[in-house]
């Protein structure tokens, strides 16, 4: 059995890019000064895209521990950026819902998130980013029939 593993492979090259964007993102947010965490600005803008949804599935969607998420909520929760509600289909689960105080914060990170798109993708042909995103959406789209995940702006139990 080979142990030689090539870091140029798709798959290391995705999870890459996905690491290193996240990381450059946060940098930028907490260099604009946004007046929260990168995690609490990740977990904001997951449940502004899940549009209201469990608990559990903020904490999957951002890779994390469900204790790590609920101290994220804790504090959004706290500054009037969230809301918590009990799960109507199960008392123990809990709905988070993002508030209209939020709207701005959203706004901000979005910029900051697309300043850094915009920049690693500036010399790539317009014709060529399009395709890209036109793969990856397809490729995303059939991991998550394949595993029976919802779609980013899906509530849990929604079909997806």
């Amino acid at each position: 059995m080979s142990r030689s593993v090539d870091p140029d492979s798709l798959g290391f090259v995705i999870t890459d890019l996905g690491r290193l964007l996240r990381a450059a993102v946060e940098r930028k947010i907490a260099e604009r000064g946004l007046d929260v965490t990168p995690g609490e600005a990740r977990a904001l803008v997951h449940a502004a895209a899940l549009g209201g949804g469990r608990q559990t599935l903020l904490a999957e969607r951002l890779g994390v521990e469900p204790m790590t998420v609920s101290g994220y909520i804790d504090r959004l929760e706290q500054r009037g950026l969230l809301t918590r509600r009990a799960d109507p289909n199960d008392g123990r689960a809990k709905i988070v819902e993002v508030t209209d105080a939020a709207d701005q914060l959203i706004d901000e990170a979005r910029v900051v998130s697309r300043s850094v798109l915009d920049d690693i993708m500036s010399d790539i042909a317009e014709e060529e980013r399009d395709a890209f995103e036109r793969v990856i959406r397809s490729m995303r789209g059939r991991l998550q029939n394949r595993l029976g995940c919802g779609k980013p702006g899906r509530s849990e139990g929604e079909p997806s």
